[in-house]
């Protein structure tokens, strides 16, 4: 029979000072960012977070003398001013509340019952945020292929994150390893006896998020950050176990993972069913939701009328043609329709790029242009799809009376999506 780790019965003063702070700290990081691990709760999230929404501002503003005021809260961005104003203060509070606990807990011999809750907090925390980001990379929704108007933008002008992205979303492959690993991790961390796995996994696969979101300016560090400590958290109850192992050649003894029961029977079976049915929700729920919208924006969504990325053969303007000028301002380049309907895009001469709203009509052979900047203000145009490919405009924009002829451009044909998978390269193509 082997051996079995007991708990200790009396921890040190460290150990006791630090566990108080990471419980208060993790857990008012969870509170204030559940990032959708609880079902349902999106709207009572949004309900108890705004007196924060002023509170912080006011922090920000009397206490730290911040020059700006916060106006911008949590969105898109995950590391918003408001954001990092707001981990400052959940260490005040951890801070302050851990020294007030010291001090009236200190006849407290150890938290064992408190650290395995923690625990197993901190890893529905993290397993659920796994099978999230695994979901959106196995169905390929997260990172797509470079959209059209990447294809033709210039690399420097793209933003690191947007060059990234590119990256990620080019290799299928990548994504289902990347994803497949998130998956793994997550449904390791569900379970005890897989917990130290499910870790080592977390570590390095939110090892590597984190490094991407801190080398490349993707505005996640934070949470980033907190998966890759919460990772940490979870493998240092085993770190002599782990230290034995990996680099002392010792005998690593079996991790005590006796769970913390309730006395009475039928609370235990509540509970043990409402883990598996949660389990099952968030990991049948994630992958339905990534594949419903995948459907609808993924690689293979239904392509809306008139998409492709067309280049410009002739410009006529109030009946003057406009040569292909790199200095013009005023004539097109390329017309790109995304994947995403309704959204455009023009590219000028001088490389420029105007965002439009377009609503084509196929029956009358009509499509609607307005700029973002200006709803008001619609241009109607005809189209006419000549030949295969080759697709008229006439219409007027703004003052001016506009025939452009443009030819469609095979996407496929761009070296980056058709070059592929290659075994064997007898010479390096690295262009």
């Amino acid at each position: 029979m082997a051996n079995i780790t007991a708990e200790p019965l009396q921890w040190s003063t460290t150990q006791k000072v630090a566990f108080r702070f990471f419980l208060l700290f993790f857990l008012l990081f969870i509170f204030f960012d559940p990032n959708g691990v609880i079902p349902f709760t999106d709207d009572l999230f949004n309900y108890y977070i705004r007196p924060f929404h002023s509170l912080i501002p006011w922090l920000a503003k009397h206490i730290l003398h911040l020059a700006k005021p916060i106006t911008i809260f949590t969105n898109g961005s995950g590391d918003t001013t408001y954001d990092y104003v707001t981990i400052l203060f959940l260490t005040f509070v951890s801070g302050l509340a851990t020294m007030v606990w010291s001090i009236t807990g200190r006849n407290t011999s150890h938290y064992n019952k408190l650290l395995y809750w923690l625990t197993v907090v901190i890893r529905y925390y993290v397993a659920i945020t796994m099978v999230t980001y695994g979901s959106i990379k196995v169905i390929k929704l997260q990172f797509p292929v470079p959209s059209l108007s990447k294809l033709v933008e210039p690399m420097g002008n793209m933003s690191p994150m947007g060059l990234a992205w590119s990256y990620l979303g080019l290799s299928t492959g990548f994504n289902y390893f990347a994803g497949c690993a998130e998956l793994a991790c997550g449904m390791l961390l569900f379970f005890r006896k897989t917990t130290t796995l499910g870790a080592i996994i977390g570590l390095v696969v939110a090892g590597n998020i984190m490094a991407i979101n801190y080398c490349f300016d993707v505005p996640v560090k934070i949470l980033s950050t907190f998966l890759v400590l919460m990772c940490i958290f979870l493998l240092v109850k085993d770190h002599i176990r782990l230290i034995n192992f990996f680099f002392r050649n010792r005998e690593a003894l079996p991790a005590n993972l006796s769970p913390h029961r309730f006395k009475t029977r039928w609370k235990n079976i509540t509970l043990c069913v409402i883990k598996y049915a949660a389990v099952i929700y968030v990991v049948i729920g994630n992958l339905y939701s990534a594949y419903s919208a995948g459907k609808q924006y993924g690689d293979k969504a239904k392509r809306p009328p008139l998409y492709g990325l067309y280049k410009v053969d002739y410009f006529v303007k109030n009946k003057d043609t406009l040569p292909p000028l790199t200095t013009d301002t005023l004539r097109w380049s390329k017309f790109i329709v995304s994947l995403y309907d309704g959204y455009a895009q023009i590219s000028y001469m001088n490389d420029s790029l105007k965002n439009v709203a377009i609503k084509p009509d196929t029956v009358k052979h009509q499509v609607v242009f307005n700029t973002y900047t200006d709803t008001l203000h619609k241009f109607k145009f005809t189209y006419t799809i000549q030949k295969p490919g080759v697709l008229v405009l006439a219409g007027k924009w703004k003052q001016d009376s506009l025939h452009i002829r443009l030819r469609r451009y095979n996407e496929n044909d761009f070296l980056l999506l058709k070059r592929g998978f290659h075994w064997v390269n007898e010479y390096p193509l690295n262009r």
